[in-house]
């Protein structure tokens, strides 16, 4: 049987290479905020781009927030949708899901690393886990955001702009990516086929 993946709808992203490269991989879609749909699903991920404050509204808006806390499936965070695992982000001072704690912060522009970070990077795993498994370490990944998660207990994968930030969290069934692996070539899609398959 296929495995259904639930896509949450609320805040604010371009799902068509997501959902492109999810059914590259064979697996039933659905893009939702409907709270029924998304618990019957297998594996939830909370994708988004945009503004911190702005997310956690829409969220609310669709009663949601403390539903995904209380999520037991496997839940991927991607990009903005990792960042509101945290406790909160600087981004307006926004409070965020608490589901790790840990604040995001803003990158600060220097000459050799203009905010936002966007493009290409490494990715270094610095702890074995069933999300990252037969992935290559320092492998390049895409990335685009002005904020970043510092590195934690949580943090499997490590980035550098210019300094070390959390590129890859993981926390009982919840993970997170700050890159956008359906933007991220065979590594990405590989890392979704893990995901999957938890």
């Amino acid at each position: 049987m296929k495995k259904k993946v639930a896509i949450i709808d609320s805040i604010g992203s371009n799902m068509a290479s997501l959902i492109f490269a999810l059914k590259r991989i064979d697996v039933n879609v659905e893009v939702t905020n409907g709270i029924s749909s998304i618990k019957e699903a297998s594996h939830i991920i909370l994708p988004g781009v945009g503004a911190a404050k702005n997310a956690m509204m829409r969220l609310r808006q669709k009663e949601l927030i403390n539903e995904i806390s209380n999520f037991s499936q496997p839940t991927l965070g991607i990009c903005l949708g990792m960042q509101l695992f945290m406790n909160a982000s600087l981004e307006d001072d926004t409070e965020c899901l608490g589901i790790i704690s840990n604040s995001c912060k803003p990158f600060e522009n220097q000459k050799d690393y203009p905010v936002p970070h966007m493009g290409w990077n490494k990715v270094h795993f610095n702890t074995n886990s069933k999300l990252t498994k037969n992935l290559t370490d320092g492998e390049y990944y895409y990335f685009v955001h002005s904020y970043y998660v510092p590195i934690c207990n949580e943090t499997i994968g490590v980035s550098r702009y210019p300094n070390d930030f959390s590129s890859v969290i993981e926390r009982d069934n919840f993970f997170g990516t700050q890159f956008h692996p359906e933007k991220s070539g065979l590594p990405g899609e590989k890392l979704l086929e893990n995901f999957v398959n938890l």
